[in-house]
């Protein structure tokens, strides 16, 4: 019964839902750097006070990331994932309170320590709903959902905000994150909860469960060469993708003139550049594997040439036009992307 495809899709409802939320997350992260230039020149914001801003999230997340796991672990996917968004939700339309940067610090820290739950709330109803089998394929779907909303974000913010005001640009990418929230709480149960699951379906959830994992103490983590090996990557290579997406629409502005209304083409064709690295950069290292090369060499060819395709961000700066620019930010994102991946 569970060997062939069933005809329940509740499964992929589910994952349309993360889907959502993922894309909600990274509309509400970035909504204050699309409104930076509009911000810092009505209010007198420093670099430094912004940079504030920017390291107060980075730092909250990190520090949630490691917690988020196990509470979810203990309450599970379903109140997991409500309260993360619930939290960051909360943060985010805080934002349209305040117009100190210092002061912003106090709603930038919930949204971090919400959307850094989000994640690993995904994984987990990931593993509750879908197969081993099809498990990678959802993670691979809703992951997509971050790049669909860096992809929004500069289309529908800057409208929102010279339309109603910078203060209901939080408040009305708020409300479709409480929308949401309300359509989780009302539709996610466990598959054999859920009225709308078949039989047919829920076999072929329980086809293949997640073995029960080990756990694993921080002492034996940090003693292995690899777990450093991966934290230095990480440290190394990550603060390139953070900086573009906290820094790249101010950037634009005071490099070329380009208005808060106008962000939308240069920021989406970053981003899908962006896109096509990731998949691109999947699809070469699985290319290497299907000629034969080790995963030893493969993965370390295919890192290799995405860090020396990267190369041309150094002249970003000085490029003689806006499209060079972004060509050059464009190409540095897909090969971190595609690094990532």
């Amino acid at each position: 019964m569970a060997s062939e495809k069933p005809r329940g899709k509740v499964r992929w409802i589910v994952c349309a839902l993360l889907f959502a939320a993922v894309a909600l997350s990274y509309i509400d992260r970035l909504v204050l750097p699309v409104l930076k230039p509009e911000l810092q020149a009505r209010y007198n914001w420093s670099e430094q006070g912004y940079a504030d801003l920017a390291i107060a999230f980075q730092a909250a997340y990190g520090i949630a990331y490691v917690l988020f796991g196990r509470f979810v672990d203990r309450v599970g996917a379903k109140i997991g994932y409500a309260v993360a968004v619930t939290l960051w939700t909360i943060g985010h339309v805080a934002h349209a309170l305040f117009t100190s940067a210092g002061m912003m610090i106090f709603a930038r820290i919930p949204l971090a320590i919400g959307e850094a739950g989000a994640f690993p709330a995904a994984l987990a109803a990931a593993n509750e709903w879908f197969p081993q089998r099809e498990r990678a394929l959802a993670i691979g779907i809703f992951n997509a959902g971050s790049n669909v909303g860096a992809i929004l974000t500069p289309l529908i913010v800057p409208v929102i905000a010279v339309t109603f005001g910078w203060r209901m640009a939080f408040i009305a990418t708020g409300a479709l994150t409480v929308i949401w929230l309300v359509a989780w709480l009302a539709f996610y149960r466990t598959p054999r909860k859920h009225r709308r699951v078949t039989p047919e379906e829920l076999a072929w959830i329980e086809a293949d469960p997640v073995p029960a994992a080990k756990p694993v103490r921080w002492r034996t983590l940090l003693r292995l060469r690899q777990t450093w090996a991966y934290m230095l990557g990480r440290f190394l290579i990550d603060p390139v993708w953070w900086t573009f997406l906290f820094w790249l629409p101010d950037f634009f502005n005071r490099q070329y003139g380009v208005k808060m209304l106008d962000f939308g083409p240069p920021l989406v064709a970053v981003y899908v550049l962006a896109d096509v690295g990731s998949i691109a950069g999947g699809w070469f290292s699985s290319r290497l594997l299907s000629t034969g090369a080790t995963p030893n060499r493969a993965r370390k060819t295919a890192l290799f040439v995405c860090a020396l395709f990267a190369l041309p961000i150094i002249f970003a700066a000085q490029a003689p036009g806006l499209w060079w620019a972004v060509a050059a930010i464009g190409l540095a994102c897909a090969c971190h992307q595609g690094f990532s991946a």
